[in-house]
């Protein structure tokens, strides 16, 4: 997986600095940059090379309504290696989501697993999805109150497979994922072994890899790159059953109506929605 760093260095004055720094998020994001790290003139965002659209970039940064603030970027690849190394040698904390699944670091001894709730371990290897962000816990919060016992579950961009699992493990008869990261991929099929999760089929490619797939899904999930969910929308219903259940994730809580707008095109309508720090998880129903 190779990514581009962009610096964006905002010229503005001090107390302006964060509103700058969150509208010029939000316009790369659209453009596909999926993480961002606060620099002290700016910010430094990450894209996949693959996804990376830059006249989109450029076209939005030229729209900004920032008259008091200058903005410029430079871009600079990154090594083609795993640039996760040393969050991964440092792991990470159990995480409790709802007292019901309880996500740990496997290179850690495994904790205490409370009676009601299951275990699910994640060696996590350049592939996104621990439970540490945000949009991992509402996601997951949000299986939670779906009544998986004997259905058919789709991870469309599974990263380290840690929502399948969690879905395998509450009871969902088969789990099919997939993602366009070959390193995620086979850090997903790591996991399944990990967790004894047998029934959990993990494909590599974008959503054209579901026309290999026979039969339909009683619940899609889905915690990607906005434009990809706006791209991919019909793929999503094509994929659920009459009565189906989508889950999505993956951008900020501004961006649900555009969303939201896209899906109806498709025969969905919203079911309910949670928020955390303004990232955004609908559920939709068809």
């Amino acid at each position: 997986m190779k990514y581009i760093v962009a610096e964006f260095k905002i010229a503005c004055s001090p107390e302006l600095l964060q509103v700058a720094c969150d509208l010029v998020a939000d316009a790369a994001g659209e453009a596909g940059f999926e993480s961002f790290e606060e620099t002290p003139d700016g910010l430094k965002g990450y894209v996949q090379e693959q996804l990376f659209d830059r006249e989109m970039l450029d076209r939005n940064l030229a729209e900004l309504l920032l008259d008091a603030a200058t903005v410029s970027y430079t871009l600079h690849p990154t090594e083609d290696k795993d640039w996760n190394e040393q969050w991964e040698q440092e792991g990470f904390s159990p995480i409790d989501i709802g007292g019901r699944v309880l996500i740990y670091d496997a290179r850690q001894p495994a904790p205490a697993i409370p009676a009601q709730a299951v275990g699910v371990s994640i060696r996590a290897r350049q592939a996104f999805g621990t439970g540490t962000h945000q949009t991992t816990r509402l996601m997951i919060a949000s299986l939670l109150n779906s009544p998986l016992q004997g259905k058919r579950v789709l991870d469309c961009g599974c990263g380290t497979g840690v929502l399948g699992l969690v879905a395998a493990k509450l009871g969902a008869r088969e789990v099919v994922a997939y993602d366009i990261d070959e390193w995620s991929v086979e850090n997903a099929k790591h996991n399944a072994q990990e967790n004894h999760v047998e029934n959990l089929t993990v494909l590599h490619g974008d959503a054209q890899v579901l026309s290999h797939v026979s039969g339909l899904f009683e619940l899609v999930m889905a915690n990607i790159n906005r434009n990809i969910l706006l791209h991919d929308m019909p793929a999503f219903a094509e994929m659920l059953t009459a009565d189906g259940t989508l889950i999505i994730s993956g951008f900020y809580e501004e961006d649900a109506p555009l969303l939201l707008a896209e899906a109806e095109k498709s025969g969905f309508r919203e079911q309910g929605r949670q928020t955390e720090d303004r990232w955004c998880c609908l559920r939709l129903a068809k």
